[in-house]
């Protein structure tokens, strides 16, 4: 009997989807044009590889979703949960309130029931002052019925996290389960504004991955499929359903990790720069140890400051759908905005009225697509400029990803990677794998799965090799609760940071382990 398993990719221009046999071999691939609904689009590109396969539908035992869901919520204020957001730490932070830095709209849609409550800890783990658990009482009769989803931050709460789970239950007890809590200490680092931000973000897309997860589960059963459900995390691993309902932001950005990672995989290196090129944008990023190179700076998401871990990357405003403006006097412009999705009738080669990136190519010879017909009238020279300027735009991000001045290899993936020459400066060589036109979709299916930890340790008290051997004994448990086996757990990333302005030769310990997909039963929501 086979094992199979669906991998699918939601970008902004296509929905892509394979199907894997159990050597991660590519049975059946397909670019479906992404949906207004999103899972329309899911569901068609699905359709449409499992019918080309035809293989029994019970071996197709795991499926993978890599999807732009919880962005687009943040991005657009759309589907956001009614959320309560409540930080431990007063009297010592009632000088900067939560939310502030927040655009004005994000901060209207989720800053109706902000609440400031006595408590929080110090560096080490010392109480600020006792929690004020009255007050907690207090706020949850008083949110009651009017939000469905809370976000809890206390001051250092990565060092401790008594008074965030004592404000957990104390919340949960009132309001009972039907009411989702995100607490800090499990999404964001060191850093109290932006993890509190990472934190509320979290809380509020809550339903978002919630009604995600069900289309996906839903479509699977119209195919008559009962399969292992996971969703892609922005560090290139994947997470169980119930993981990704509880921890939704972590699947902001995980398109383009699912892109690295499947470069990874088809081009069997380990270390590399890849350029994925859609049809809106192209995203450059680093693979260090066959996993994306993680930011070390916060991250803006829909203008909100961050600093959960977020993948290292450059996004121009270059792809295979991007509009080319030619004036009058042989000058142009190149983008930002694109046609997206609708290039098969905007584009001049198709019969439209706009000029892409895609006509370029098609107009020069590198490409064969459409109707070059279409595009002959076209100035040769000003189309060699505009070809030229679309090159140096991608040289110049991987200029920017690289640490050294020594030529990389370069790989290319996308559906857009058909445009870009095989050879570019800085690189020493161009691969171009085969199925690289839906990298992103094989990423998603042959991730694994991970957990990752980051706290801050007083060596003086604890020592670095148990704080190091606790770290990793937990990052570990991280990994089994997102569905990993545990017999096949690695530690994949270990980074020790001493903290000089902390007495106690303090540290900052951030563990990663990866292992495979557990063998269990289907798991539902």
């Amino acid at each position: 009997m086979g094992v199979y398993r669906v991998g699918i990719d939601v970008g902004g221009t296509h929905t892509d989807a394979v199907l894997l046999d159990e050597k991660n071999t590519v049975i059946a691939e397909t670019k479906s044009p992404t949906t207004e609904d999103v899972a329309t689009g899911i569901y068609h590109a699905m359709h449409k590889i499992i019918s080309d396969a035809n293989v029994p539908r019970d071996q197709i035992h795991y499926a993978m979703l890599g999807t732009t869901h919880c962005t687009n919520a943040i991005v657009e204020r759309k589907r956001l949960n009614h959320i309560a957001v409540v930080r431990i730490g007063a009297p010592a932070t009632l000088a900067v309130k939560p939310l502030i830095g927040v655009p004005e709209d994000l901060r209207e849609a989720l800053g109706k029931h902000v609440y400031l409550v006595r408590g929080g800890h110090e560096f080490d783990g010392r109480e600020i002052t006792a929690l004020d658990t009255h007050y907690l009482f207090q706020i949850a009769r008083e949110v009651k019925g009017k939000v469905d989803s809370i976000a809890i931050t206390s001051v250092f709460s990565p060092v401790s996290q008594d008074h965030e789970h004592r404000a957990s239950e104390i919340f949960r007890e009132v309001l009972g389960d039907e009411v989702a809590i995100s607490l800090s200490s499990e999404i964001g680092s060191v850093g109290l504004l932006e993890r509190e931000n990472a934190t509320i973000l979290n809380a509020a897309v809550v339903n978002v991955a919630k009604t995600a997860a069900e289309g996906f589960i839903q479509a699977l059963e119209n195919e008559g499929i009962k399969a292992r459900v996971f969703f892609g995390q922005n560090d290139g691993t994947l997470m169980s359903v119930g993981y990704a309902v509880k921890y939704p932001i972590f699947t902001v950005a995980c398109g383009p990790t699912n892109s690295l990672r499947g470069a990874s995989y088809l081009s069997q290196l380990s270390d590399a720069i890849v350029v994925d090129v859609g049809g809106t944008t192209s995203d450059a990023g680093v693979l260090v140890n066959s996993f994306p190179r993680e930011s070390s700076l916060a991250v803006e998401i829909g203008g909100a400051r961050t600093n959960f871990r977020m993948p290292d990357l450059i996004s121009i405003g270059l792809g295979g759908g991007t509009i080319v403006r030619i004036r009058d006097n042989g000058e142009f412009t190149i983008g930002p905005d694109s046609v997206g999705y609708r290039l098969p009738e905007k584009g001049l080669i198709f019969g439209g009225d706009t000029l892409t990136t895609t006509d370029v190519a098609v107009a020069l010879g590198k490409v064969e697509l459409g109707d070059p017909e279409k595009v002959a009238h076209l100035d040769k020279k000003v189309m060699q400029q505009v070809y030229g300027r679309m090159v140096e735009m991608v040289e110049e991000a991987i200029d920017k990803m690289k640490t050294s001045a020594a030529p990389v290899p370069v790989i290319l993936v996308g559906g857009g990677s058909v445009l870009l020459p095989d050879s570019l400066k800085g690189a020493s060589r161009v691969i171009r794998p085969e199925h690289s036109g839906v990298a992103n979709a094989i990423g998603s299916a042959i991730a694994q799965v991970s957990g990752q930890i980051e706290k801050i340790y007083v060596l003086d008290e604890i020592g670095r090799e148990q704080a190091l051997e606790s770290a990793k004994s937990q990052a570990k448990q991280e990994a089994i609760k997102a569905g990993a086996d545990p017999s096949s757990l690695v530690i994949v990333d270990v980074e020790d940071v001493p903290l000089a302005y902390l007495p106690g030769n303090a540290t900052r310990i951030r563990v990663k382990a990866a292992g495979e997909l557990g063998r269990m039963s289907v798991a539902a929501i």
